[in-house]
């Protein structure tokens, strides 16, 4: 059986994992970030469902490329679910894709348990081969972000170092202020 999302209320929020409830049926999701869902709210979740002989997990994302993004890490050879999911809490759609396509090992390797090893092999399983729209998604994301940034005064090439740091499920406000954050750092 496979899902492709989970439509409920979220009950519960742990380290590394939500419970959703669906028509008194609860979901435990392992999710990147369970602190950016709010309790008793209702989320469509999209789920990839992970089964194996000794295992049958659910990891939830809150938007399609994230899930994208997600499928296409783990395809990656020394690269599992568990090492993946941290890789999207810890950095944007965009950061890691564009990690990727210009060869920033460092920036990979700044994920948990991404070794040079790892982060070489995810480069040459993934450089050229990421779907489009998850890097126009994610670039589109911050259109808003860059022309208040832009309008503050900031340069294109200063404004571009920081994005890949700050994290698309924030709203505008909160974007703002930590893209102002890292500006002044």
């Amino acid at each position: 059986m496979m899902y492709e999302y989970i439509k409920g209320k979220i009950v519960k929020q742990e380290s590394n994992y939500i419970v959703v409830d669906n028509n008194g049926i609860g979901y435990l999701v392992y999710v990147a970030n369970p602190y950016s869902f709010e309790l008793d709210k209702e989320y469509t979740v999209y789920i990839y469902e992970y089964v194996r002989e000794d295992e049958n997990s659910l990891y939830g994302f809150k938007n399609i490329e994230e899930k994208e993004l997600f499928l296409k890490l783990i395809d990656v050879k020394g690269l599992g679910c568990k090492m993946a999911l941290p890789m999207l809490a810890t950095g944007s759609i965009s950061g890691i894709v564009d990690a990727i396509e210009r060869e920033n090992i460092l920036y990979l390797k700044k994920f948990p348990k991404i070794g040079d090893k790892v982060a070489r092999q995810i480069i040459l399983d993934l450089k050229g081969k990421l779907n489009t729209s998850v890097v126009n998604t994610s670039t589109k994301d911050f259109d808003e972000l860059i022309e208040v940034l832009k309008g503050l005064g900031y340069k294109q090439v200063d404004i571009n170092k920081v994005l890949p740091s700050i994290k698309q499920d924030l709203n505008i406000e909160e974007q703002v202020k930590e893209a102002l954050k890292l500006m002044l750092k």
